[in-house]
């Protein structure tokens, strides 16, 4: 067990957290939620003890080990990664490195002996000799491939990176595991390996995440972070939903009764407190008034975007026809002879762990690439709003907010343009912040803001959840479900891809395209699918 015991924390004059008293027990995964800013990330500091209180302390169960995943990419970059992996568990990787120095002796002596004794001892306790193939384990899961299990933690790619140290946090039964966003740059599939894992782990897990989905699957109660005070709600995350707009209704209805009750007293003492023969009884009613006291409703902290993307023009029958695509990058065939063809009820979720082909098929839809072979042509009455998933050039000019979406606008007028910054969150003086200073999820927003604004019927956009908080992600979801036109998408929010789309394609190794008309849920319960994975699998093997 874990506890915060009259934790406070201010930042300067601001009190991030005020006097919270919340206990984690055995056998339940917390879900830590809040708006931007609320402080999940901060209150995982510390628990962790990578951040001290202002006041009050965290205990933890004698004897338990904690566990958490390290947001440093770089930190372990000159160690293998099966020792990255098994670092998870410091007193364990001590004993491995002592074992070792001690046998690497050329004197060795008998105090030695007697060391390297009682070492093995300890290890063996430590399920020590299954540690190198438990680390293993943990990778594969992840979808890292053997081969890699001996390099460098500096020769891996970012996503590859944030797996190892993902495995890392796992390692070893942690009797309290703290996870902060462990689905960022993990594919659905490691996602999906972690939500089983998750599900089976029997001791005490707390997450941040904005995956609803993942929330869901995993979460057995919800932490709410607001106002500095943390509610503990029992339920996943659709419980806590449905909990918390529950109760703000039942007091807004209460509050409503005791009004109207307010109101009849009110009016019964002005009629009668001039009224002898009724004095009492007004007299009574005033000290009735007095003690009705209306609930305070706080309006939550979070606040809720307005995404609407709505086509200037009416979309036609042909779409978009793709015949033959291929594309080679650095020696490696990410797209191979890729046919097909859109029609305008299409919203196509690409799905799988091919993330390079998915980002240069998108590129070269939208004009900035070109294919090694093959053609595509699009409806002459589409019009294409692209949203990339590397977006760092579009912000690198010396412009405001409302300068730079004016630039995309046929509206130039000042309160037009502001209109859909406000949608977004930008207003009042949020308008003349310049680029330069925006955060990535400010900078998301923005994007957004271009792709309404632009009226385009054709959206693509790849991974447009990076950076947004669950508001921002609950209003893109409810906004894409809503849009009349086509969409090509990718995402690692399941919950999107799975209410959106009603078509998935997959690119899987090797670059061939697996194309069905289904939903997400369908689509991975398919025997189908597996086996064409394992056919283009083996083709690839054999190519090579």
């Amino acid at each position: 067990m874990i506890s915060a015991n009259n934790v406070t924390l201010r930042v300067g004059k601001k009190a991030l957290f005020e006097d919270v008293n919340i206990k984690f027990t055995e056998g339940n995964c917390y879900g830590l939620i809040g708006a931007n800013g609320a402080g999940k990330s901060t209150f995982l500091k510390i628990l962790s003890g990578q951040l001290e209180p202002t006041k009050g302390d965290v205990s933890i169960t004698p004897g338990e080990r904690l566990s958490f995943l390290q947001q440093d990419h770089f930190k372990y970059d000159e160690y293998p990664v099966l020792d990255t992996v098994i670092m998870g568990n410091a007193r364990l990787y001590e004993i491995m490195k002592e074992k070792e120095e001690i046998y690497a002796k050329e004197d060795f002596t008998d105090e030695d002996g007697i060391k390297a004794s009682e070492l093995e001892a300890e290890f063996a306790t430590m399920n020590g000799w299954e540690a190198e193939s438990d680390a293993a384990s943990l990778l594969n899961g992840l979808g890292i491939d053997t081969e890699l299990h001996y390099k460098y933690l500096k020769d891996l790619t970012g996503p590859e990176k944030v797996k190892v140290l993902l495995a890392q946090a796992l390692f070893g039964n942690p009797d309290i595991l703290l996870l902060d966003e462990p689905t960022n740059h993990l594919d659905l599939d490691a996602i999906a390996w972690l939500e089983e894992f998750l599900i089976n782990f029997d001791n005490t897990v707390i997450v941040v995440s904005h995956d609803r989905y993942f929330l869901n699957k995993v979460c057995t109660q919800i932490a709410d972070i607001d106002y500095g005070k943390i509610q503990l709600y029992a339920g996943n995350y659709d419980f806590w939903y449905e909990s918390s707009q529950l109760l703000i209704r039942q007091m807004k209805e209460a509050n409503k009764k005791k009004e109207e009750k307010i109101k009849e007293l009110q009016e019964f003492i002005s009629r009668f407190s001039a009224n002898a023969s009724k004095s009492k009884q007004a007299t009574s009613r005033k000290r009735a008034l007095e003690k009705i006291q209306l609930d305070e409703i706080k309006p939550s902290s979070r606040k809720y975007p307005y995404i609407d993307f709505r086509p200037n023009r009416e979309i036609g029958n042909e779409v978009l026809t793709v015949e033959g695509l291929s594309k080679t990058i650095d020696g490696e065939k990410v797209l191979d002879n890729i046919s097909f063809t859109l029609g305008h009820d299409d919203k196509v979720a690409f799905v799988g762990s091919n993330e390079l082909a998915k980002t240069v098929l998108f590129k070269i839809l939208i004009g900035e690439m070109e294919p090694d072979e093959g053609t595509y042509k699009w409806g002459v009455t589409t019009s294409q709003a692209y949203f990339p998933k590397d977006f760092g050039g579009e912000f690198d000019k010396d412009y405001t907010i409302t300068e730079w979406l004016t630039q995309y606008s046929e509206n130039k007028d000042v309160t037009y343009v502001r209109g859909f910054l406000g949608r977004m969150l930008f207003s009042g003086e949020d308008g003349v912040k310049r680029l330069t200073v925006l955060s990535g999820g400010e900078k998301v927003r923005c994007l957004l803001s271009k792709m309404m604004i632009s009226g385009a019927n054709v959206l693509l956009l790849d991974e447009p959840t990076n950076h947004l908080d669950m508001e921002a992600i609950t209003a893109l979801n409810t906004g894409l479900i809503k849009f009349k036109g086509v969409l090509l998408f990718t995402s690692r929010d399941h919950q999107i891809v799975q209410t959106t789309a009603n078509r998935i394609m997959e690119i899987v190794p090797g670059g061939h395209l697996i194309d069905k008309i289904t939903t997400y849920d369908e689509y991975l319960e398919s025997d189908e699918m597996a086996r064409k994975r394992q056919t283009y699998s083996v083709q690839t093997e054999d190519e090579d």
